[in-house]
């Protein structure tokens, strides 16, 4: 028992850092309709700004994460505006080639600037452990969790609650309707997807906190994103929470009864029986 307790507990937390890069990739996709397929390698340059203001500058991780954040930001903008923006309506097959191409560059880039090696973001607290009764809260995880699921439900007020969040919502819903209420839709594009950017450059500093980096963890990480994106459905945080929860527990319980080697063809299997009964999503629309 205190074994599936201490599972649930791993799962759970997995499951936080999972919605929260998913959660970039979600954004863009339902308003710009653009599958990022370079969603991951911005992950992982998040995670190496990260590494480099705690390795160069001594800035703690949770500390320096706005400024990944407003990094990634910066960078997501001029993307969209100089490079995407001229894709943004063309078939979908288009958009895939322009991103898959964007992936290769980044990754070549970070490995020609950091090398392949694994790097490692150790803050003094990385090993501490928080014990309630017989179960084990990992520092770290559990701080990048806090800060996943603040991430998370902060976006899904902004998305309800602003000016820019009701028009991001309202163009993703009727781009004819939300033009005649005034929105210009190519600064929206490049504002979406640069908030979905710096998600993910936020999603980052949190991975490299509790995992080790390299260049080409990217891909993986895109799948991942992609499988919560579809289970939790498009156009809902509060879904992308409930679809990466979901997959962290359920790849922790298959490590634990069936092996490692299966967990990821668990998070597959499960996104295509989602697929199969409820293409919407637990909480989405159509994807």
């Amino acid at each position: 028992m205190n074994l599936f307790a201490q599972i649930i507990v791993n799962g759970t937390l997995q499951g936080g850092l999972y919605a929260v890069m998913a959660l970039g990739l979600a954004l863009v996709w339902g308003v710009l309709n653009i599958v990022n397929l370079a969603h991951g390698a911005f992950i992982m340059l998040g995670a190496y700004a990260s590494w480099y203001l705690y390795t160069y500058l001594h800035i703690d991780p949770f500390l320096g994460l706005p400024i990944t954040a407003v990094v990634m930001f910066a960078l997501g903008y001029a993307l969209q505006r100089g490079l995407l923006n001229l894709i943004v309506r063309a078939p979908m097959f288009n958009t895939l080639l322009i991103t898959f191409g964007l992936e290769v560059v980044l990754t070549y880039m970070a490995q020609l600037v950091f090398s392949a090696d694994f790097r490692t973001i150790n803050p003094p607290y990385a090993g501490n452990s928080l014990v309630l009764g017989s179960v084990v809260f990992p520092v770290a995880r559990l701080a990048a969790f806090g800060v996943a699921i603040v991430l998370t439900v902060g976006m899904w007020v902004f998305l309800l609650h602003t000016r820019l969040g009701r028009a991001i919502r309202a163009t993703a819903q009727n781009l004819v309707a939300a033009r005649l209420y005034g929105v210009e839709p190519r600064h929206l594009y490049a504002m979406t997807f640069a908030l979905g950017i710096a998600l993910a450059g936020a999603a980052g500093t949190l991975y490299g906190t509790v995992s080790q980096i390299n260049p080409y963890i990217g891909a993986s990480l895109t799948a991942k994103s992609f499988a919560i994106s579809i289970i939790g459905g498009l156009d809902n945080p509060l879904g992308v929470i409930v679809g990466g929860l979901f997959l962290g527990i359920v790849e922790s319980l298959t490590t634990l009864y069936i092996g490692q080697t299966f967990a990821d063809v668990a998070s597959f299997g499960i996104l295509a029986l989602v697929l199969i009964v409820k293409p919407s999503g637990l909480l989405g629309k159509t994807a």
